[in-house]
């Protein structure tokens, strides 16, 4: 039997408008709250503002689903005096939008939600905002029952590619879904096992699911057609994508062959945090805008659009909780080169190019013989009269959320 209603965490999703291309777990928290929006249970969303939470009905979650898809504009004329003395006037304004529009506002949250909500709601965290020892606490005191996704433990199993002031509040956030969850999901076994190790730290393993992420299916638009072939990444410009990999890559091709023979490199993402080397580097580059390229903050369909006549996704990042590109690239039928990461492993198979990322000459040899394939090169690579969908499953959105929600 579904819960007498579902209540969706939604802190992250607002206080992420305005701030370019969404990220995988924006995209997750975005794909939980399209599907609620469909669903005949009761559906409610809950935002912890700086003025306290909010509480959002279906009507008022359908608002905030068009503010993200970019659909409906933020109503900041109506509210200029109220944000020009914050620091994220973006926020400031998305939460006094959202304000006007809650059934319910409060300081407590138990309060409000034993006015609302049946004993026995279901509240659902995917996003990683809002997990506090107090929050959960109210939240099960008010009668419902705690469902937190869990995406990753890069904070705390990779701290050098983590910002140093998020990594004590990312393992208090895991002590209290150790101490308040009734469930956690997983989006792999491989995630799962590290995810279980930290709350085991901290002395309780919740029960656990593993339901792999859906990829929302790609509709590449019209793109202008480039004179050479080129590869993409795609990814926030940040340490652990370790986008200096390809620029070495790029100027060793550059050493080695005449220009007009080595393919473009299209970095796909915005510029990130505590990168300052890499960012100069980028910026006074000799080979920017001659055979390595940068385009920031792209619509979706022009994204796709350019993944899907790419020769390859390069993605040689040092550590992924899950690598949503790599999936979306393989959902198109284009090669993917990354390392041999265990999570590539469980979530690919054998359809990618593993190369070490010690190895340059391997991606070298790859870059090269990808630039070349042939339409027949291609079609023996996916399988002959089968395709991608023979060579690779990919997860579908449906699947995550029938396995989730038929127990939460």
């Amino acid at each position: 039997m579904p819960p007498p209603a579902r209540l969706l965490d939604l802190t992250r999703l607002l206080s992420r408008l305005g701030k370019g291309r969404p990220t995988g777990v924006d995209r997750v928290e975005a794909a939980y709250l399209s599907h609620l929006l469909t669903s005949p249970t009761p559906v409610f969303g809950l935002i912890r503002s700086k003025l306290g939470f909010l509480l959002l009905d279906r009507s008022g979650m359908a608002v905030l689903q068009n503010l993200n898809h970019g659909q409906a504009p933020l109503p900041c004329a109506d509210f200029v005096s109220q944000i020009t003395r914050r620091n994220d006037p973006i926020l400031a304004c998305a939460e006094t939008a959202m304000r006007s529009l809650a059934i319910a506002r409060a300081a407590w949250l138990a309060p409000m939600l034993g006015k609302y909500l049946s004993q026995g709601f279901s509240y659902l965290n995917v996003g990683h905002a809002n997990l506090t020892h107090a929050s959960l606490t109210a939240i099960k005191s008010a009668g419902g029952r705690i469902t937190i996704l869990i995406h990753d433990t890069i904070p705390l199993d990779h701290p050098v590619f983590t910002r140093r002031d998020t990594i004590p509040r990312f393992d208090q956030k895991l002590a209290a879904t150790a101490a308040h969850a009734d469930l956690v999901i997983h989006s792999a076994n491989t995630t799962r096992t590290l995810t279980e190790a930290h709350l085991s730290r901290h002395g309780r393993i919740p029960p656990g699911l593993v339901a792999p992420l859906g990829i929302t299916r790609l509709h590449p638009g019209p793109v202008r057609p480039r004179e050479k072939p080129y590869f993409v990444t795609i990814g926030t410009i940040e340490p652990r994508k370790n986008h200096a990999f390809l620029l070495d890559l790029w100027e060793t091709l550059h050493r080695t062959l005449p220009e007009d023979e080595i393919p473009d490199l299209l970095i796909l993402g915005r510029r990130g945090w505590e990168n300052e080397v890499l960012l100069r580097r980028l910026d006074k580059l000799p080979i920017r805008n001659r055979t390595v390229f940068e385009l920031t903050n792209l619509p979706d369909d022009q994204l796709a659009g350019l993944l899907a006549q790419a020769c390859a996704l390069l993605f040689p990042s040092h550590v992924e909780g899950y690598g949503l590109p790599p999936l979306e690239a393989a959902s198109l039928g284009i090669a993917v080169v990354v390392p041999p990461l265990p999570i590539y492993r469980e979530t690919l198979g054998n359809y990618p190019v593993y190369a070490r990322l010690d190895d340059s000459y391997s991606w070298l040899e790859t870059i090269i013989r990808l630039k070349d394939e042939t339409a027949t090169d291609k079609q023996r690579r996916l399988g002959q009269n089968g395709g991608v969908n023979h060579a690779v499953k990919i997860p579908q959105w449906q699947d995550h959320l029938n396995t989730v929600l038929s127990i939460a």
